[in-house]
């Protein structure tokens, strides 16, 4: 069973990582899939940010291949590989259905995230680099994500705010999620440094346009590095 799922891990991990050669690109909900259209809504970063989705394919895929090679068996990687492969395989067919719906792509990518977030925390101690590095960048880039996909989906839906308030209302979840998530996992600080990384691509994507937006996230940034560097000069860390 464990050398299956280690196959499965792999074998999931190379068809997430080539399966946006097989679908249309997606750069954001288009007009077509919400009643109120959300072209570049606040809350999204700018562009450039999602090029760490490179990064997140070649990493994942590399740590799966040595997880098969050399820790078939092992206990504590399996335990890590179940709600791993539980993500991937929501996230091979992820951007066809987020082409398709901006609901099933928002339930898509929770499902996805909450997967990634308990592979992270139940990640082996050994491989650091090789296991939990990662799938925390993959865990916190989601949660970025699915935040993101929350808040403009319901602008979309007109519920409760308009894009503004769910910019407001996401990153602010996001920033909640993330440091629930590393008080779980303290060891893990590649995690809080990718949501920084969105929260970065939200300030270069609002600039001073939209400068309450760009000011909460950079609270947010600040509050993420306090946690990290907590982290780092705790003595029980």
């Amino acid at each position: 069973m464990k050398k299956i799922m280690a196959l499965a891990t792999l074998a999931l991990a190379v068809a997430f990582a080539i399966s946006p050669a097989f679908t249309a690109p997606f750069t954001g909900f288009s007009e077509n899939q919400l009643p109120i259209p959300q072209i570049d809504p606040p809350i999204q970063p700018e562009g450039y940010a999602f090029a760490i989705w490179g990064l997140i394919y070649a990493w994942l895929t590399i740590s799966a291949l040595y997880g098969l090679w050399k820790r078939a068996d092992a206990d504590d990687w399996h335990a890590a590989r179940i709600p791993l492969v539980v993500s991937f395989a929501v996230g091979v067919p992820w951007l066809a259905i987020a082409n398709a719906s901006a609901i099933w792509a928002t339930v898509a990518i929770i499902a996805m995230a909450i997967g990634a977030i308990l592979a992270l925390i139940n990640a082996p101690e050994r491989d650091r680099w090789l296991f939990q590095a990662p799938t925390a960048i993959y865990a916190g880039w989601l949660t970025a994500a699915s935040w993101v996909s929350i808040a403009t989906t319901l602008a979309g839906y007109g519920i409760a705010f308009e894009s503004f308030g769910w910019a407001i209302t996401g990153i602010i979840a996001a920033l909640i999620t993330a440091l629930t998530v590393f008080r779980v996992r303290r060891t893990a600080p590649e995690y809080l440094a990718t949501v920084i990384w969105a929260l970065v691509g939200i300030i270069v994507a609002n600039g001073t346009a939209l400068l309450t937006i760009s000011l909460l996230a950079a609270a947010g940034i600040a509050a993420l590095l306090t946690a990290i560097l907590t982290m780092r000069t705790s003595p029980t860390a």
